[in-house]
């Protein structure tokens, strides 16, 4: 194992290390104690936690949403520029070695990972939530037609090419350092070039820390969000009746059990097996609304809204609803603003997770696989089902958007796409295979979480023991009932979104220390070529001299005038 800082203990050959010397104790445990303080404050004082941290969010997202704009519409350009440019002919692992995946598998890992989840929780709701105009509207998005248009033009800007940019910046880093400098899994030596050997002291410590507290506290939620919709589902096809904590409780349980058994058998075998059923599953869902939905009308939204992205694409990235007020300042916190603190909250976990599976691609193919082949699906998928809803809103029966006992619009976002399911033919199927999706989705993220988050906290290992990956998978489960119980997964939900105002600032770094790596390298290459052109045009004058009789083999010039006189 490659180790950080306080991992390096040397072991007689043939001896096993105790299990407690298998982890970087640095990051180890002050990242678990965190992490158990915070659910343990949070169990015990969750009102007072919550009116402090929505305090601290309220002025992070009034001080820095212009901030978050910018920093993620830099990144979207740098994954274009290192991707387009000639970096984009480096290869992620020794030169000569071929891709650890094949293409399937591969998308299927990074798709999972990266948002799987997400597109079927939100592939419906938030194109319904900014048509109703939830919380305001402060971006002009109508309840007609035109606003349909917009709600679906930026949902496409919420999960299109900027979260997949993200990615894009950590995942490379992460990638290019360990798969090609050989150095340990871990977010602090993408930053070496620029910070030099201090990444392996203090400085190192606190950004792995950091990237595995946000990493877990965002799994966590998602998991406790996630099975209050599958408690929805099952609400809805009639299982449970008004689903609560206990089985909220159980759900999670089962799903951390799941997960546990699929990261213990690691990335080859069930999470490599995992994501591709649920892209097969993903996939059989979506032709089976697509075919039974509004197929000519989701056709002819899905060009449509794509040319409303690109042509709006400018403008949205950098629309900071300035000219709102408070409304604006609600609306960001709400969608833009809280995305895209909540991708870059994300970036360690998908980023090193994406980095794991990625050896042996070059840049190019990294770039186009993790930033233009996701965005096309994505905005596939949400034409089909948010498409389809918005259909039936302005064309048919409606019934998704309400209204609330003051007569304001509302959307129940986490039954909304039972609901929706429910108005097509063989609803009740279609919502039974939905239900399974989001249970291996919640599956899959939970588990390439846990290991992600183990590869860190075991100083850099790829391969971390078995008894640590069931350590955190446990705790993720344990800290999404212990806030879903106590009332505060929208605490946690905050925490991650503040955790991405620091983490930015690496991202920075990784960008800047990415940079001076390719241009080092792109130097090398250019050495190198130059070297090999100069050694084949000396061969081929060579050659042609001696061909032309001017020089001899043994390197000897042609015969003088005296030579040749006497041999005649």
């Amino acid at each position: 194992m490659t180790a950080t800082s306080d991992t390096e203990a040397r072991v007689p050959p043939g001896s096993r290390r105790p299990w407690y010397s298998t982890v970087a104790p640095r990051v180890f445990w002050p990242s678990a104690v965190i992490i158990l303080a915070f659910v343990s404050a949070t169990v015990i004082a969750p009102d007072v936690m919550g009116d402090a941290i929505s305090g601290i969010q309220e002025a992070v997202i009034g001080a820095f949403s212009w901030y978050y704009m910018l920093i993620v519409s830099v990144f979207v350009l740098f994954s274009l520029w290192i991707g387009l440019s000639h970096y984009g002919d480096i290869k992620l692992g020794p030169d000569e070695e071929e891709a650890e995946f094949g293409l399937k598998s591969w998308f299927a890992m990074l798709f999972a990972a990266g948002m799987g989840i997400g597109l079927v929780f939100w592939g419906v709701a938030e194109p319904l939530n900014h048509f109703a105009g939830l919380p305001n509207r402060a971006t002009g998005i109508t309840q007609d037609e035109d606003g349909a248009q917009g709600a679906m033009v930026q949902t496409f800007l919420h999960w299109g090419l900027h979260p997949w940019a993200i990615y894009v910046v950590v995942g490379v880093a992460i990638a290019y350092t360990v798969h090609r400098k050989k150095r340990p899994v871990s977010i602090r030596h993408a930053l070496e070039p620029l910070i030099g050997k201090r990444v392996n002291g203090w400085l190192g410590d606190v950004i792995d820390i950091a990237a595995i507290v946000g990493t877990l506290f965002g799994v966590a939620t998602s998991l406790g969000l996630g099975v209050i919709q599958i408690g929805a589902g099952l609400d809805f096809l009639g299982v449970v009746s008004d689903p609560g904590n206990l089985t909220y409780v159980v759900l999670i349980g089962g799903i951390t059990a799941l997960a546990i058994f699929s990261v213990v058998t690691g990335v080859k075998r069930g999470i490599k097996w995992l994501s591709n059923i649920n892209m097969g599953l993903a996939a059989v869902l979506l032709l089976a609304v697509l075919v039974l939905g509004p197929t000519l009308f989701i056709f002819k939204d899905l060009v449509q809204s794509i040319g409303d992205y690109l042509q709006n694409l400018l403008r949205m990235s950098f629309n900071t609803t300035a000219y709102e007020g408070a409304d604006g300042n609600e609306w960001q916190g709400w969608w833009t603003a809280f995305y895209w603190g909540w991708w870059i909250s994300w970036a360690p976990f998908v980023g090193v997770f994406i980095a794991r599976i990625s050896r042996g691609r070059t840049v190019r193919e990294f770039v186009a696989g993790v930033l233009l082949v996701p965005t096309a699906v994505t905005m596939l998928w949400f034409t089909v089902f948010g498409g389809t809803a918005l259909h039936r809103e302005l064309f048919g029966d409606g019934g998704l958007v309400g209204t609330d006992e003051a007569g304001a619009a509302s959307v129940d976002t986490e039954s909304s796409l039972f609901g929706m399911l429910d108005g097509l033919p063989a609803g009740t199927l279609l919502s039974v295979g939905a239900l399974i999706l989001i249970v291996l989705f919640f599956v899959t993220s939970s588990d390439s979480g846990s290991l992600v988050v183990d590869m860190l906290a075991s100083g850099g290992d790829p391969e971390p023991p078995r008894w640590s990956r069931v350590f955190w998978g446990l705790l993720e489960g344990a800290v999404a009932i212990a806030l879903l119980v106590a009332g505060g997964l929208d605490v946690l939900k905050i925490v991650a979104i503040l955790i991405a105002l620091p983490f930015s600032v690496v991202m920075i770094g990784m960008c800047v220390s990415l940079w001076r790596d390719f241009r080092v390298e792109r130097k090398s290459m250019l050495r190198a070529q130059r070297r090999l052109q100069r050694d084949q045009l000396t061969e081929h004058v060579t050659n042609s001299l001696i061909d032309d009789g001017l020089v001899e083999p043994n390197g000897r010039t042609g015969a003088t005038k005296e030579e040749r006189a006497t041999t005649s």
